[in-house]
């Protein structure tokens, strides 16, 4: 006699669906399921091509690479030289460039704010001559190429709240990040691989950095991030169990499917079909993911450009390099994650250790997408969630101190993908501490990033408990001056 299924409806295999699913070790994370419907069966579905069918007008941009700099880089020391800092270098910070705008617990009972001169010099690059650290030697000979935000700028104070606001557009957990909401509209160009992938440097320090960064939200989850490790399994429960090959895996796939289209007659529930749909590209995967992760062809001259670092995986300079070949294979939005920015003491000797660990590769990046031919429709974005103060946070030492958190404004800077190229948005007063014009947003910049993918912000939305909800929430605008 034939067990009925948990919808209703009789087996046709002669087998419950949990003894079925036992029998055939589907308790394993990361089995991949077969297709079991056809893209858009069920209403508001996500599908490859994305709910938008397509950009709303003309993308400048096919894909971006973020290069996520956690902890909150130094402007100060790196993007934003200020003359008046080195001149006033040890007295206090004077209330009217503060204007009450609260500070952290760490420096805010603090009796003494002494401002701090950048330690590291500045100088004019490229023909365009935008003034860069010369902590930053690789990035500097890429000048002509950079859009640099000085006037970044955001509400959030701490990490957790201005990482995620970062990647969201939200300070509070739960919103759909970034590349959820460009797989969500836009799908993806690449069948067999994710088209929205995330690499965290290996063995750094710092702040947490969990997977709601890369989570879909409300949205359904098939538009979430995969994560890329270092190692021989870069995906997480990829691979088959010992002693199951693919024949095995496919008829078993098969079976399923029936089960599965069953289910869905009587419970027709759009994240059953998101979670196939994850299972169907894990599956395909299998086969693509080792031929994407091996670096043995790259010519030796390439490998060289990137440094060092380059062959040894989960370093930051190996995940540049694996961004571009994700980038060259269709993958639309590549996130890496640098931790380690967050000196708020010995700030002079960990900055030259992240410099050093981010700025050749990055560099490299940068002009391996433009010889490639490929930098003009990829958009390349470096950049943290805030920046740090123009005082010490601590006892100011003669050759070492620290700052502390500071989101009045922020540097960030774009390459490619229809930013203009050599030129300098927005500006800060003279003590680096406030936006005196051209402010942007953390709004602004995620409205920006849309529209430069052929994306009307407003107009890619999800509705979630009863309103629609969108990236840029119910603010932004784009900002032209970023767009060439």
């Amino acid at each position: 006699m034939k067990s009925p299924l948990c919808t209703g409806f009789e087996s046709t295999v002669g087998m419950s669906r949990r003894g079925f699913l036992n029998s055939f070790g589907m308790g394993l994370g990361g089995i991949a399921l077969g297709s079991l419907l056809q893209p858009g069966a069920l209403p508001g579905a996500p599908t490859g091509r994305g709910v938008m069918g397509g950009p709303h007008f003309a993308p400048k941009a096919k894909r971006i690479i973020y290069l996520f700099q956690s902890g909150g880089p130094s402007q100060l020391d790196l993007f934003d030289p200020k003359p008046t800092l080195i001149e006033k270098h040890g007295t206090e910070l004077p209330e009217a460039i503060r204007r009450g705008q609260r500070l952290t617990a760490m420096s805010g009972n603090q009796a003494s704010l002494p401002l701090v001169g950048s330690p590291f010099k500045f100088a004019p690059r490229g023909q365009s001559g935008v003034e860069i650290s010369d902590m930053l030697p690789h990035v500097s000979g890429i000048a002509d190429d950079l859009c640099l935000i000085r006037s970044m700028h955001t509400e959030a104070i701490n990490h957790g709240p201005g990482v995620t606001h970062m990647q969201t557009g939200s300070q509070f957990p739960g919103r759909p990040s970034i590349g959820a909401w460009l797989n969500y509209g836009l799908g993806r160009e690449n069948d067999n691989l994710p088209s929205f992938v995330v690499m965290v440097t290996k063995g750094k320090g710092g702040q947490p950095l969990v997977s709601r960064l890369w989570g879909s939200g409300f949205l359904p989850s098939e538009n979430q991030g995969i994560r890329f490790r270092s190692g021989a399994n870069p995906v997480l429960h990829l691979q088959n169990p010992s002693g199951i090959g693919r024949d095995s895996r496919r008829l078993m796939l098969d079976r399923l499917r029936e089960l599965h289209e069953l289910q869905l007659e009587g419970n027709p529930d759009a994240e059953i079909e998101s979670r196939i749909a994850q299972y169907e590209m894990a599956f395909r995967m299998q086969a693509s993911i080792p031929e994407v992760t091996d670096i043995s062809g790259e010519p030796e001259h390439v490998l060289r450009e990137y440094g060092d670092d380059v062959k040894n995986p989960g370093t930051f300079a190996a995940n540049c390099l694996q961004a571009r070949r994700l980038a060259e294979r269709g993958v639309r939005f590549i996130q890496l994650y640098h931790p380690g920015w967050d000196q708020h003491g010995g700030l002079p000797g960990g900055l030259r250790t992240q410099a050093r660990e981010t700025d050749q590769p990055s560099a490299a990046l940068v002009r391996d997408l433009k010889q490639r031919g490929m930098l003009d429709d990829t958009l390349v974005i470096w950049g943290g969630e805030f920046g740090r103060t123009n005082y010490c946070q601590g006892t100011l030492g003669k050759d070492n101190f620290g700052r502390d958190h500071h989101g009045r404004c922020f540097s960030l800077w774009m390459a490619g993908g229809g930013a203009k190229g050599g030129t300098v948005v927005g500006r800060t007063d003279d003590y680096g501490y406030n936006v005196v014009k051209d402010g942007v947003h953390v709004h602004d910049f995620h409205a920006t990033l849309l529209h430069l993918l052929g994306i009307d912000h407003e107009r890619l939305t999800f509705k979630y408990q009863g309103r629609y909800f969108r990236l840029t929430d119910v603010h932004g605008h784009v900002v032209r001056s970023i767009v060439a």
